[in-house]
């Protein structure tokens, strides 16, 4: 069975490989298989790096000084960590529960300090962006539920590159604008009145936020039925929590867009 998704198709693959090599072994002499990975597994999973991303956002907003320099290198310094943990997860399709905790720690850090500074300054808007995030996720998950949504490989496709498209557009407008000049689609103000053009590039990016969980949900099952060990269930998760907080982030935008 090919699965839409190559990571999972290569983890079918070495999951294969993995039970024909115990199964090689003379009997008495093999060792015990790793249990296979469940959606239970992936539920648990998911809610325990929600909650070390919660528990560790609300410390950061609470305990570290706005405005201190104690602040600014927690902020700089989590952005920076999460992002070269976040791919070396991504990449290496690394398993370890700690490093994967350690990410989620580092993100709960970033994105507690994110949202309080909008909250000073559009007040309401954290909890309506985390009401949003999770609206669209059951959203999606009936939507791939009822098979409204499948993750062929040409909506694959589509996704992945549009995903690729919105990531570099939106790094190219910033190191655009750290030259002062601005392709129009982000706006990096705090107040005045914000043009259609953020707010439409906004909208797309949420929309290609809220597919990518059509290919999580896809990763899980394709993961379940090749019997990826029960270690796997912690990349699914990562997975999740990652689409989790990129439309966190990108809707907390749109809402600021908005409020002005």
């Amino acid at each position: 069975m090919q699965s839409s998704n190559p990571v999972l198709t290569r983890l079918g693959e070495a999951a294969r490989q993995e039970r024909s090599t115990v199964a090689g072994y003379g009997t008495g002499y093999a060792p015990s298989q790793p249990r296979v990975m469940t959606m239970d597994d992936v539920v648990v999973r998911t809610v325990a790096l929600l909650a070390v991303t919660g528990i560790f956002g609300a410390g950061a907003w609470v305990l570290l000084p706005d405005g201190s320099a104690i602040t600014a290198i927690a902020a700089i310094g989590s952005v920076i960590a999460g992002l070269v943990l976040g791919l070396v997860i991504s990449f290496m399709r690394v398993t370890n529960p700690a490093v994967i905790l350690a990410y989620a720690a580092l993100q709960g850090v970033a994105l507690g300090l994110v949202s309080r500074w909008f909250e000073s300054r559009y007040t309401g808007i954290a909890l309506q962006a985390v009401i949003g995030t999770f609206g669209i996720f059951a959203i999606m998950a009936v939507l791939y539920k009822f098979k409204v949504l499948r993750a062929t490989p040409r909506f694959t496709k589509m996704v992945v590159g549009a995903l690729i498209g919105v990531v570099v557009l939106s790094l190219a407008n910033y190191l655009f604008f750290l030259f002062d000049v601005n392709l129009g689609l982000r706006d990096y103000g705090t107040s005045g009145k914000v043009g259609w053009l953020p707010i439409v590039f906004s909208l797309v990016v949420v929309v290609v936020g809220a597919l990518t969980f059509i290919l999580d949900f896809d990763a899980v099952d394709q993961g379940i039925r090749y019997g990826l060990p029960e270690k796997y269930a912690w990349y699914c998760a990562f997975g999740i929590l990652v689409g989790l907080i990129f439309l966190y982030y990108e809707i907390l935008r749109l809402l600021s867009y908005l409020r002005r």
